[in-house]
């Protein structure tokens, strides 16, 4: 190992974050950081969707028609992040916009039939990425932190 790779690996290792340590909130970040690092090198690299957008792809999957403003709220992000997640969906031909037939300043979304064989085939590889960032737990573990969690929010 190069001698800079190694001091730095050192450096790291005696790091202290303090009292952030015993907080739930900084090890709920960490394990999130580690969750999308891992998404990333395998669905990512693989289908060139993030989190974000493999989440929004789910909703409208599953809410056809789906005015933008209220994909904003479901998602819990602002109506103009939206538009530029919508913008990137459509670019990829995975979902269209519809103009609303009573309100000309809203849009409806749909999945485009690309779009849904492409979900099919995220939603196999998130499976896999799943079960592979969670192979240390064990099901009941698993299981029981997911509840732990929805117990939080």
């Amino acid at each position: 190992m190069p001698m800079t790779q190694a001091k730095s690996l050192d450096a790291e290792a005696e790091t202290s974050f303090g009292p952030m340590t015993e907080e739930l909130g900084f090890h709920l970040r960490r394990a999130q950081v580690a969750a999308f690092k891992h998404f990333a090198q395998s669905v990512t690299a693989a289908e060139g969707i993030t989190p974000g957008l493999y989440g929004m792809l789910q909703v409208i999957a599953s809410n056809s028609g789906l005015s933008q403003s209220r994909l904003a709220e479901v998602m819990e992000v602002d109506r103009s992040s939206i538009v530029k997640v919508v913008n990137q969906l459509t670019e990829k031909g995975l979902i269209k916009r519809e103009a609303s037939a009573t309100d000309r300043r809203s849009y409806h979304l749909r999945m485009t039939s690309e779009g849904k064989l492409a979900l099919r085939r995220i939603e196999d590889a998130v499976a896999r990425q799943d079960r592979e960032f969670s192979a240390g737990l064990s099901e009941d573990a698993r299981r029981l932190l997911i509840s732990l969690l929805k117990r939080l929010y």
